[in-house]
């Protein structure tokens, strides 16, 4: 179960990535996983963003309309669980460059819980300040990067100096998956899909 992985992982990473690594949950378990940790990002943006605010300067708050903020929502829930497949995906191709051979079920678990603190940060939007969000997004980033490094070299069966390279080219990857998905909000942006304000 996710959440006694993560309180694991907080406080003994290693022993908890072989119980995972040694656990039998089926690949459906893991999206269904997936499926509700996206969901803590996207349903805590659109209600602060309908019903808080955000307060990007200053005092002024700035609201969307349930209306406009529904597709932002629904089309950040999509991208995170779209993202994390695919990073499952690419380090499962990656995989058999560095020597190992790892299952998509393995690979989706290591995608899942290198993520999750991302997506638990997304209750920050509860508190829609910039300089809040910014703050827990960093922790949660760098808490996902070191349960990247400390969980490959267990998932993938490898030894750690190649974990070490592995996990880098992942950190890459998802930094492009992350870029990519901001080109796509921008395009989506521009083409009469962007949010309406209310004060």
């Amino acid at each position: 179960m996710v959440v006694t992985h993560v309180v694991g992982m907080l406080f003994h990473p290693k022993q908890e990535w072989q119980r995972v690594d040694s656990s039998t949950d089926p690949l459906p378990s893991t999206f269904i996983q997936l499926a509700l940790l996206a969901a803590i990002p996207a349903f805590c943006a659109y209600y602060a963003a309908v019903n808080i605010g955000w307060q990007l300067t200053g005092t002024e708050r700035i609201f969307l309309t349930a209306d406009s903020a529904l597709p932002l929502a629904l089309g950040m829930y999509a991208g995170l669980i779209v993202g994390v497949m695919m990073l499952a995906r690419l380090a499962q191709w990656m995989g058999e460059t560095f020597g190992a051979t790892p299952s998509f079920r393995q690979c989706m678990n290591l995608a899942l819980y290198c993520s999750t603190p991302l997506m638990l940060a997304g209750l920050s939007a509860l508190y829609p300040q910039l300089w809040f969000i910014g703050l827990v997004g960093m922790a949660a980033l760098a808490w996902s990067v070191q349960l990247l490094y400390s969980g490959v070299p267990t998932l993938m069966h490898i030894p750690e100096e190649r974990g070490f390279i592995f996990a880098s080219s992942l950190v890459t990857v998802g930094l492009v998956l992350l870029v990519s998905l901001l080109a796509a909000t921008a395009l989506l942006w521009t083409s009469g899909l962007h949010p309406v304000t209310t004060m």
